[in-house]
């Protein structure tokens, strides 16, 4: 019998809880302006998320997704050009390669951290590669010095995907500034999350900024000149204006979710069938989510819910193995990233999370291993 869920896996309440009445203010605000798209309220939110990304330029557009489509739209990648990315990310990664008509090139993640780094890149570069979109999964960033060096030394665009991983740090540098051009999301769960659907663009690059400004906004330079073909899709004031009251939370956020993933770790230690990703030298992490590799995942997973803890797997397909993207590859060609699908876990982690909370979710597991030993 299943208890009802008394752990879920997210919650956004005691975030919002923070920060209501600054953000009903700011929507109230936006409302007696009238002017809700491409409004001051957008270019505010622009100006300071460029800031905190270290960045020169900040480009809101509707969602993460239609955010890596335009990097690789401003970069002219499109038919017959490779892109390289992990075989372990969100669909959305290879769906912007797709749309854009070049053709993503997988490659495995490092057994120990779960990310991309230079080991696998190598040979997957082709003379048709033209970039390549290291993930910052899980909120982790990747091993940039060394994806930075091979893509000098071969000529190579980097696009980061930075949707997981707003206030991240590798070697002292924000995740979304180390690029050409950069993606995120602000879809609601994340570190940084909207009321709905939002995502922006970073870049120190002043042509690529003016390019992606473009392409968000129907190609057009101002009304009805259009200067190339674009898509519809420009961040909204409203969520713009709630960005901009989260975005002053965002580094405290980010140390609440550092002090629970710590908490995991300690209480987790000693039990030998939890095994925690270890974070590249010099990656500071944010934890978007808390991911471990678990034996008898599925199992566990079960007995969790039973006891009111909610889980969720991210993700449980690699993507060499959905049959929607009509990929040129076949199960066995990626055994890491297959092995990884079968055997990871995320467990709850959310802003407001209790300590107790965590000690129970840490002593359930436990306790499902003693007893799938026989102990009592």
């Amino acid at each position: 019998m299943f208890l009802t869920v008394n752990i879920p896996f997210v919650s956004l309440k005691s975030q919002h809880e923070t920060c209501r009445d600054e953000i009903m203010q700011k929507i109230r605000h936006v409302l007696q302006g009238g002017s809700f798209i491409l409004s001051n309220e957008v270019v505010e939110f622009e100006t300071a998320y460029a800031y905190y990304c270290e960045t020169n330029y900040c480009i809101g557009v509707g969602n993460g997704t239609d955010a890596l489509k335009i990097c690789l739209r401003a970069l002219d990648i499109g038919k017959g050009d490779e892109v390289i990315i992990p075989a372990n990310t969100f669909i959305s990664t290879a769906l912007a390669v797709i749309d854009v008509g070049a053709i993503p090139v997988l490659v495995e993640p490092d057994q120990e951290t779960l990310l991309l780094s230079s080991k696998h890149i190598c040979d997957a570069i082709t003379s048709k590669t033209k970039a390549i979109i290291p993930v910052h999964l899980y909120g982790t960033p990747c091993p940039m010095d060394e994806i930075v060096t091979l893509a000098k030394g071969r000529d190579l665009w980097i696009v980061e995907d930075n949707a997981q991983a707003q206030g991240a740090r590798y070697r002292g540098r924000p995740t979304g500034s180390m690029g050409h051009i950069n993606a995120t999301s602000f879809y609601p769960s994340k570190n940084l999350g909207a009321m709905g659907d939002a995502g922006a663009i970073t870049t120190q690059n002043r042509d690529l900024a003016i390019k992606t400004g473009l392409l968000r906004n129907l190609g057009a330079s101002s009304k009805y000149t259009y200067e190339t073909l674009g898509y519809n899709s420009r961040l909204d004031a409203l969520q713009a204006a709630i960005l901009s009251v989260k975005l002053a939370y965002l580094n405290k956020w980010n140390q609440e979710r550092k002090r629970i993933a710590q908490l995991y770790k300690n209480h987790l230690s000693s039990c030998t069938e939890i095994i925690m990703p270890t974070l590249p030298d010099g990656s500071e992490s944010v934890y978007h989510l808390f991911v471990v590799k678990a034996k008898k995942r599925n199992e566990l997973q079960t007995y969790l819910l039973k006891h009111g803890i909610q889980t969720l797997v991210h993700y449980p397909n690699p993507l060499h193995l959905e049959p929607c993207l009509g990929l040129v590859y076949s199960r066995g060609q990626f055994p890491t990233a297959e092995q990884l699908s079968e055997r990871i876990l995320s467990l709850p982690l959310f802003i407001g999370m209790k300590d107790e909370e965590i000690d129970y979710v840490c002593e359930k597991i436990i306790q499902f291993y003693d007893k799938s030993h026989g102990k009592h």
